[in-house]
């Protein structure tokens, strides 16, 4: 495993995170979870993140278990705070310094720790002044519960704001969390030069583009059963934009590529992310150890110019560059 800088900060991160979104109390039991927990740390990852809000708490609670007796100044983990975590007052959600300050406390006793490495702001809040956000994660920092902050989602725009009104405050703006792989790249044209600016990060969600890039969808076919885009009927979920026949007739397409670099699909899908300067590290999930274990073959890879050119041609116009599709973005006021 490979090592980087999480932006131009002092802290080293793993290039593969472990993140337990859609697995950790929600597909596989806290035996399962534990494995695959142990399986990262024989594999040298050492960053995991997580969120409050996913399976609502249940995953905290399952990282924190998971990671019980391990050296914990030989870990790097994260964890959010934005979205509701379960039936929702009107205080229960957002950046206010309220639902800061609870959501932290919360997140802490659940992952058995008396701090995290990174706090992100899962999303932007439209409802509550930035000044009042980023006074409460400097207080957080300043009380020792945090050690950096982040956020994930934000347009260009707001991560500016955000970095200045950090400086003023003393702290850090670090890091930002964003989808990226071969087909969703809305970052590139103005999120990573800013952030190149700035001195942030990308911690990057879903490089498999939700499993689509290991190329086990195949075009005109039933999806694999238990998959994330199967039904419980049996058929196929094909509203997804990556669910397209186009797009998967050109994912098909990778499979030669994948071959020469003597990767799988989807540790080519990491290997691929992972070229981007700018990127700190990938978020994998796993429901089994061997998951991971392929997935960690990317770690290290230098792809060669000529095959990244290859799948910029395969792909060709079926990749996302638009920032104006990021769902998030839609919302603002």
């Amino acid at each position: 495993m490979e090592y980087r800088k999480l932006g131009n900060s002092g802290m080293y991160i793993s290039e593969l995170a472990y993140g337990n979104w859609v697995t950790h109390g929600e597909q596989i039991d806290q035996d399962a979870a534990t494995e695959c927990v142990r399986a990262a740390l024989d594999l040298g990852i050492t960053t995991f993140d997580t969120a409050d809000a996913y399976a609502a708490t249940r995953a905290e609670s399952a990282l924190g278990e998971a990671l019980e007796g391990v050296r914990r100044e030989g870990l790097e983990i994260f964890t959010k705070v934005y979205f509701p975590i379960g039936q929702p007052g009107k205080n229960d959600r957002g950046l206010s310094r309220k639902h800061i300050m609870e959501s932290i406390n919360g997140s802490l006793r659940r992952l058995r720790t008396d701090y995290v490495d990174l706090y992100q702001a899962h999303r932007y809040d439209y409802e509550t002044p930035l000044e009042e956000t980023m006074q409460a994660f400097a207080d957080i920092v300043r009380a020792g519960k945090a050690i950096y902050i982040g956020v994930s989602e934000w347009t260009p725009e707001e991560i500016r704001q955000g970095a200045a009104l950090a400086k003023e405050l003393g702290i850090r703006l670090i890091s930002n969390q964003p989808q990226y792989n071969m087909l969703w790249r809305v970052i590139e044209p103005e999120v990573v030069p800013l952030s190149e600016e700035l001195g942030l990060g990308q911690i990057v969600w879903s490089p498999i583009a939700q499993g689509v890039l290991t190329g086990k969808y195949a075009p005109g076919a039933t999806a694999p059963a238990s998959s994330r885009f199967s039904t419980d009927d049996g058929g196929t979920k094909t509203e997804h934009r990556y669910m397209q026949p186009a797009v998967l007739e050109r994912v098909q397409a990778l499979r030669p590529l994948a071959d020469e670099a003597g990767l799988s699909m989807a540790a080519f899908a990491v290997a691929w992310v992972l070229q981007n300067p700018n990127v700190s590290a990938a978020i994998v999930g796993a429901s089994r150890p061997e998951q991971l274990k392929d997935n960690a073959t990317a770690s290290g890879v230098v792809l060669d110019p000529a095959l990244l050119a290859k799948v910029d041609e395969v792909l060709g116009d079926v990749v996302e560059r638009d920032p104006s599709k990021v769902e998030s973005f839609l919302k603002r006021p």
